[in-house]
């Protein structure tokens, strides 16, 4: 028997699709905002080849960040446009649990400026660690409530929606630890690179140590 609740009609309150776009438009500006954070040469730095170069690679950090960054909200977006392609209709538990995932989509771009400046500063790679663990975090959460709660559309395997859920949660464990491990040598993260191994091995693995996984992969998908 599968752990997927029925919603009732009066949860029915919320359109997939409409809060697709709204978390479109939230981390289209949160991206945008990445670039906005990144210093610009001035005055003597553009004087010549040299001196715009030696701007350029001193500012190697921020540019890197900014990477970082942009492929983190951009696989968020890329995996909640999936889910979003999945749902008929949102819950109120699922609705309102996009509420902190928008909002440290939104804050992102802080911690990456800070990081950007001072990567080798400890508190800034915690902070950028701890922004991104919440992130995926909640993430993770809204998945839960997804496959548990939302009205999926027909042929929707719920297991590959828990599935991701998964992956979520390990790419968390990832950035927590990353963030706990700054105060020891802020060079750790170098390790967030790896975060789509993280992803694709270790939600691999939660899903094994869950017990409910097996039964959840064999449930029927929710009716629309």
């Amino acid at each position: 028997m599968s752990d997927r609740v029925v919603p009732s009609p009066e949860d029915k309150d919320f359109s997939a699709h409409r809060m697709g776009a709204f978390a479109d438009a939230v981390l289209a500006i949160a991206i945008t905002l990445l670039v906005i954070e990144i210093k610009r040469p001035e005055g003597a730095e553009l004087a010549s080849p040299h001196a715009l170069g030696e701007f350029l690679w001193h500012e190697k950090a921020s540019f890197i960040a900014f990477v970082l960054a942009f492929f983190l909200l951009w696989s968020v977006w890329r995996r909640h446009h999936i889910l979003i392609d999945e749902v008929d209709r949102l819950d109120r538990a699922t609705a309102g649990a996009h509420a902190p995932l928008l909002l440290f989509a939104a804050f992102l771009p802080f911690p990456t400026a800070i990081f950007g400046h001072a990567s080798d500063n400890k508190l800034a790679v915690c902070l950028f660690a701890a922004t991104a663990a919440a992130l995926f975090g909640c993430e993770a959460v809204m998945k839960e409530f997804a496959w548990r709660r939302a009205v999926l559309n027909p042929g929707v395997d719920p297991g590959q929606i828990r599935a991701s859920a998964s992956a979520s949660a390990a790419v968390t464990l990832v950035f927590a630890v990353t963030a706990a491990l700054a105060w020891v040598t802020p060079s750790i993260w170098y390790v967030w690179f790896f975060v789509p191994l993280a992803a694709a091995f270790g939600g691999k693995l939660l899903e094994r140590v869950r017990p409910e996984a097996a039964r959840v992969r064999r449930a029927e998908p929710a009716q629309a």
